[in-house]
């Protein structure tokens, strides 16, 4: 009797990096943050044009008046990014989990986020030294970075309570089919709508009263910082960025990794950064989402650009540099998966090194650079798919030291790629050359 062979370690590796991939959470925060790209990307832009472009352009008053534009986006982008996230992603879990009104689990997630902000704030009036207390107001210190991470959790707790309690018929008020479908679902769930909303008021009440403490603050204070000041140290960011990477080459996007575990993270960073340059402050971080397009992803994951560069100027296999030619353009704007897919890097030993390796060593380089002054932090949100040189001039507030250490970075990791590729069209050559040998027996 034959037995099956035991599967490879590599199998169950992919195997358990897809399920973790496809976990419906992770799956929803993912899509939250495509959805808030958008919103970013404008705070990046509003922060390049009051910061760098307009002061060249206009002086004393007339400054002041056009940078009002800046802030008014700032505070449509940035400052209220956390009451954002709470009720897209809770749209996003609740379509995910085939939730009937995932309309009204959003609403819930708005409503349930303010019940656990403070009653009260401190705040500094204009002119004064010393701080007031007053209530009634909601601040931007509460909506923005500070709550990001508030409104993950809530998106996707305070959401699994609203549709467990929504899917409970005894909870239900049926009016019956002869009336409209929204207002029968708002019937529906008008009891779990009340009593989601109520626990969470009692639960953020039980907390002013016995800690002294508003939810925002203490998963700012407790998770979120100590989260990011781990996950975003460079040990931190090379283990969890490099694991993405090397889920990639084993077929599994790097996004299941990085786009749930650090890129939240690194995007609370480059916010941070945007608003202390916007104050002419020095940026609190280096490690940021635009310094890993900058230096870490030129052409895509494992800045691929590099191989695009070794095929096209140094190969000689003709079925690589046809794949080259016609993964350029796309390469050019750091889309880089005909690259991995039909090269392929995916499960190719030789090219799975340099993907993985490249980058990590660059990271570290980029970083070096950065604390030494030699280049200017990151401070402005740019697309993704901007082409390297444009992102480091961009990203970096126009700093031109960024264009050239790119260029010199290209050079490096073309030079890394080099060897692994010849390696690689050799064992693609004689692959083929055994393949054709067995069609012709």
């Amino acid at each position: 009797m034959e037995t099956s062979p035991k599967p490879k370690f590599s199998d169950r590796f992919v195997s358990v990096a897809g399920r973790i991939g496809a976990e419906v959470h992770l799956q929803s925060l993912r899509d939250t943050f495509s959805i808030l790209m958008p919103f970013f990307v404008l705070a990046g832009l509003g922060t390049l044009l009051n910061s760098v472009l307009f002061p060249v352009i206009f002086k004393g008053d007339t400054l002041v008046q056009i940078q009002t534009w800046g802030g008014l986006i700032n505070n449509a982008t940035l400052n209220i990014c956390g009451l954002l996230v709470a009720p897209i992603c809770a749209y996003t879990l609740a379509q995910h989990k085939g939730f009937s009104n995932p309309i009204g689990a959003a609403a819930v997630a708005i409503g349930a986020l303010i019940t656990f902000m403070p009653l009260t704030n401190q705040i500094i009036p204009t002119g004064a030294t010393k701080a007031v207390s007053i209530a009634g107001a909601v601040m931007y210190t509460d909506l923005g970075t500070q709550s990001m991470f508030a409104g993950v959790i809530v998106g996707l707790l305070v959401t699994e309570l609203f549709m467990t309690l929504a899917n409970n018929k005894h909870l239900q008020i049926n009016l019956g089919e002869n009336v409209p479908p929204q207002v029968g679902k708002s019937f529906a769930g008008m009891i779990p709508t009340i009593l989601t909303i109520s626990i969470c008021a009692l639960l953020s009440a039980l907390m002013l009263v016995f800690l002294n403490k508003d939810l925002i603050t203490l998963i700012a204070t407790f998770i979120q910082e100590p989260l990011r000041r781990i996950n975003t140290s460079l040990p931190g960011y090379l283990l969890i960025f490099s694991l993405g990477n090397l889920l990639f080459t084993f077929g599994i996007h790097q996004a299941v990794i990085f786009g749930t575990v650090l890129e939240p993270l690194l995007i609370v960073n480059i916010n941070e950064n945007a608003a202390a340059f916007a104050k002419g402050v020095l940026p609190p971080n280096i490690l940021t989402k635009p310094f890993v397009t900058v230096f870490a992803q030129m052409g895509g994951s494992g800045c691929t650009i590099a191989l695009l560069l070794a095929i096209l100027i140094f190969s000689r296999y003709t079925p690589s540099r046809r794949i080259g030619a016609l993964s350029f353009a796309p390469g050019i704007f750091n889309i880089n998966e005909p690259l991995i897919y039909g090269f392929p890097i995916v499960f190719n030993l030789p090219m799975m090194i340099p993907f993985v390796g490249v980058p990590f060593v660059l990271s570290i380089l980029g970083y070096a650079l950065t604390a030494m002054g030699w280049v200017s932090r990151t401070v402005v949100f740019i697309p993704w798919m901007t082409p390297p040189l444009i992102s480091g001039y961009l990203a970096t507030g126009g700093d031109w030291r960024a264009v050239v250490i790119q260029i010199v970075f290209i050079a490096l990791a073309t030079a890394m790629y080099l060897p692994f590729l010849k390696i690689s069209d050799r064992v693609t050559q004689k692959q083929a050359e055994a393949s054709a040998d067995q069609t012709v027996a």
